[in-house]
């Protein structure tokens, strides 16, 4: 079966539709504890892997090294999406449960958006080459932002948000959420969206401004809309499981900041590179998306390891002594 043929998209999507419908009816009105998010963020990996075999015997390593290789950029630009979630149901008071549902409806949503942008960017790309060259410099401007930016994710402001502001204004809201954390509700016999309604709007705002880096990340791998689908339908899979995972160790993770900087600047020069030189490319596909998948792999491997090794430096807090000042000798 050749890859992008009717019965492989069926095929996917189908599976797609029943892991999720599994997933939701096993952990779904359920608290999810570190522990369980850490086996279920494990079953989601290995699901991608032997997806990956599947692609890996159907077209070889021309198939599976890209939908690696784009898979691990998009899992990793993910926890970068992550911590911006945490700040938001952190602000909004999203109680675990919750947040479970909010993430559930927000991949579903996800996979629309997402399933749009890429087949409008296949699309343009397969028509007018140039727009790689567009895609590669606004992922070094990403990068530059990562590596340089002196601001941080706490800085993010939920209530400066458009989004939010727009849907306050013009939506009937309720005063507060349902016991059962639903998004729709009736008082007084009229129709009205809870405020979870609310941050489920923020969320799929936030991942669609996400998708706008990530997608041209992944089509710097590859152009074929069901590698770039497909990928970035695995990475969102486990991204509530991962969410939770995160959340938990998320003061750990100094360095990835920088690792996802690195990886943004390496795809947006490889991007450039490769458009300019087409035919080289060619010849050495498979040994530059092996390359490729190493780097990316590494860098991330590296800035996680870093995160964990390296000890943040003790912070003061008030109230706390002060060493005195070493006299000079």
């Amino acid at each position: 079966m050749a890859l992008g043929t009717p019965q492989l998209w069926i095929a996917f999507l189908v599976g797609v539709v029943t892991v999720v419908v599994i997933d939701m009816r096993v952990s779904g009105g359920k608290e999810v504890t570190p522990r369980k998010a850490a086996f279920w963020t494990g079953v989601w990996v290995a699901l991608s892997l032997a997806f990956a075999g599947v692609l890996y015997w159907l077209g070889g390593s021309k198939a599976a090294g890209p939908f690696l290789t784009a898979y691990v950029i998009e899992y990793a630009l993910s926890v970068d999406n992550l911590f911006v979630f945490i700040i938001v149901f952190s602000y909004f008071k999203v109680s675990n449960i919750a947040q479970h549902r909010l993430l559930y409806w927000g991949i579903v949503g996800a996979f629309v958006l997402r399933g749009t942008l890429i087949f409008l960017g296949a699309s343009l790309v397969s028509r007018f080459t140039w727009v790689l060259y567009i895609f590669g410099a606004f992922l070094l401007f990403t990068a530059w932002k990562l590596l340089f930016s002196k601001g941080d994710e706490e800085a993010v402001d939920p209530e400066n948000l458009a989004v939010l502001k727009w849907a306050r204004r013009v939506l009937p809201v309720s005063a507060q959420n349902t016991e059962d954390n639903h998004f729709t509700t009736r008082q007084d016999g009229r129709f009205h969206f809870t405020p979870l309604f609310l941050v489920l709007l923020v969320v799929e705002s936030t991942d669609l401004l996400f998708a706008l880096d990530s997608i041209p990340a992944v089509l710097s791998i590859s152009q074929d809309p069901f590698i770039v689908f497909s990928s970035n339908a695995c990475a969102i899979l486990g991204l509530r499981s991962l969410f939770f995972l995160v959340s938990s160790l998320m003061d750990k993770f100094r360095y990835l900041k920088t690792g996802l900087g690195i990886i943004l600047a390496f795809v947006g020069i490889k991007l450039i590179v490769e458009t300019a030189f087409h035919g080289f490319v060619a010849q050495h596909e498979t040994a530059l998306i092996l390359i490729s998948l190493g780097v990316i792999a590494g860098t991330l491997a590296g800035s996680i390891g870093l995160s964990v090794l390296i000890k943040p430096p003790p912070t003061l807090e008030p109230g706390d002594p002060v060493a005195p000042a070493t006299p000079p000798e």
